[in-house]
């Protein structure tokens, strides 16, 4: 298989997305920046697309015709609004944005499709929220990513190592210490 057609598929992945997909691309197969990003934004959408043209229809129609589905997207629906509904109604559109645009664990493409499916965003407005976040995404994340590859290459594999542990320790020790601020 094509390096192009691996990155689009890692892409396509609700762990990995474009926070691996570019990674791989730009390290392992070398593929111009450009490409690799194009490829891997691509690839992070289509889920995206899948998921908001038919996860309400799916979901609708297992509750009509199931009483356990019912049950169980009554109760995920309250729950998750319930949870999480005041960070929806603080940050609203741009929160959505930001869920998609930050690259890290438990954020992304996928999880912003999530969150728009169960607060209801449809798809005209959800869309282009997830895409314009999915490409700020990309674009930190192949910075994040040139900016290792520099760094290893001028200064070895070492000194790369100790900036991504000493990056870990900050952002440990700023979610142990704000929650005591």
């Amino acid at each position: 298989m094509s390096p192009e057609i691996i990155t689009f598929l890692l892409a396509m992945t609700p762990v990995g997305e474009l926070r691996l997909s570019i990674p791989v691309a730009l390290s392992t197969y070398q593929l111009a920046c450009p490409v690799a990003y194009i490829i891997s934004v691509l690839g992070n959408l289509v889920p995206v697309l899948f998921f908001l043209l038919f996860l309400d229809p799916a979901s609708s129609w297992l509750s009509n015709n199931f009483t356990i589905f019912d049950k169980f997207f009554s109760w995920l629906f309250a729950r998750t609004r319930r949870k999480h509904g005041d960070k929806i109604k603080k940050y609203g559109y741009p929160g959505l944005v930001l869920v998609v645009a930050i690259p890290l664990p438990i954020t992304g493409a996928w999880t912003g499709t999530l969150v728009a499916f169960l607060f209801g965003i449809k798809f005209k407005k959800a869309l282009p929220l997830i895409t314009t976040g999915v490409l700020i995404a990309g674009a930190i994340v192949t910075s994040l990513t040139k900016a290792g590859i520099a760094i290893e290459k001028y200064f070895g594999y070492e000194v790369l190592l100790a900036v991504l542990g000493f990056g870990i320790l900050v952002w440990l020790l700023y979610h142990v210490f704000s929650k005591h601020l």
